[in-house]
């Protein structure tokens, strides 16, 4: 059960953010009732660092596609479409930044897993344990390009910033 209720959560807070979402809801979502939420968790930031975490893991980045189908995916209009199924520094970095504590840290692993992927598929063969610059820049570069793409009321102009984007990660 708590795995379930940490999917939905995941899902839920990247399509409506952190505040939209009450624990009734969530519940309700899981097909849950309210109660039962304090046999699986402390409290609601306990759920929340849960579903940043589990979210963190479902990243174009962690799969054993390339790089260059990684950043294909990650600057897709689906993914600006769908932010409940697609990267949570994309869908709630700037909440992220808001939080105390444990969630806080949640969302600064999150954005640090982000940057590492990117690193392995710049990278696959490894070498040092350092990032990259280019994989600071282009991580940087698909997060950006996705919010913005998110903001424009203008899908011609979204779909020309995302594919700019594209063509900028095979440099």
């Amino acid at each position: 059960m708590r795995a379930r209720i940490v999917e939905v959560a995941s899902r839920a807070l990247r399509r409506d953010g952190i505040d939209a979402v009450s624990i009734p809801k969530l519940m309700k979502l899981a097909g849950l009732t309210h109660g039962g939420f304090y046999v699986h968790f402390k409290n609601r930031d306990d759920l929340v660092t849960a579903a940043v975490a589990h979210s963190a893991t479902e990243s174009a980045f962690s799969d054993g596609s390339s790089a260059q189908e990684a950043f294909g995916k990650y600057l897709s209009k689906e993914h600006v479409s769908h932010p409940e199924m697609g990267c949570v520094v994309a869908a709630l970095g700037i909440e992220g930044t808001r939080q105390r504590g444990r969630v806080r840290r949640a969302f600064a692993d999150a954005a640090r897993g982000l940057i590492r992927g990117v690193e392995k598929k710049l990278h696959p063969k490894g070498g040092p344990a350092t990032i990259s610059d280019e994989a600071l820049e282009k991580a940087s570069q698909i997060v950006g390009a996705v919010v913005l793409a998110r903001l424009l009321d203008d899908d011609a102009l979204a779909e020309r910033l995302l594919s700019t984007a594209k063509a900028r990660m095979s440099r």
